[in-house]
């Protein structure tokens, strides 16, 4: 009887053991497959204007130069951004604002994270200038007419295409 209590303890402590090993082998199972299924950090990097539009998208397309102005109701500076650009609008330059809420198909086609973001593009929709945060109306016009200056060469233009030396204001235009 001793060795059948013996033989049956044994067998008891060896489905015990199978039993640890596989919760050890299930919980590493999971949490692999956790991992796997993880979402990734975007590589494009944030807080950037666009470098190319398709014309078509705006006003006037038929017009040689293009300001938009990306704003969001939220944000405190971008009215001001917007007024700003306003002021540039002729015969030949179109200027629109992208308001996040109005216009936010086009917040999401330019992938649009912070504002103000302002763009000046040419007629074929390459951007020539563009800045985020606030802008100066001197530089802001100072930069149209480098852009539309037909005796500096086109890099001069682009040249021009950093952020502010004052901090974006990174307001993202999804906050309400």
């Amino acid at each position: 009887m001793n060795v059948r209590r013996r033989a049956r303890a044994d067998v008891q402590e060896l489905w015990w053991r199978l039993a640890i090993v596989a919760a050890v082998v299930l919980v590493a199972a999971a949490v692999t497959i956790r991992r796997r299924n993880a979402r990734q950090a975007p590589t494009q990097p944030r807080g950037s204007v666009p470098s190319q539009l398709d014309r078509s998208d705006f006003v006037s397309p038929q017009k040689p130069w293009l300001v938009v102005a990306f704003t969001s109701s939220t944000c405190a500076t971008c009215g001001d951004v917007s007024r700003k650009a306003s002021v540039l609008a002729s015969k030949e330059v179109a200027v629109q604002e992208a308001e996040y809420s109005r216009d936010r198909a086009l917040h999401d086609r330019y992938h649009i994270d912070a504002v103000p973001a302002l763009v000046i593009a040419d007629s074929l929709g390459v951007v020539r200038f563009g800045h985020l945060g606030p802008l100066s109306a001197t530089d802001l016009w100072a930069a149209m007419a480098r852009c539309r200056d037909p005796q500096l060469p086109v890099t001069e233009c682009a040249a021009q295409t950093t952020e502010s030396p004052t901090a974006p204001t990174n307001e993202s235009p999804h906050s309400s």
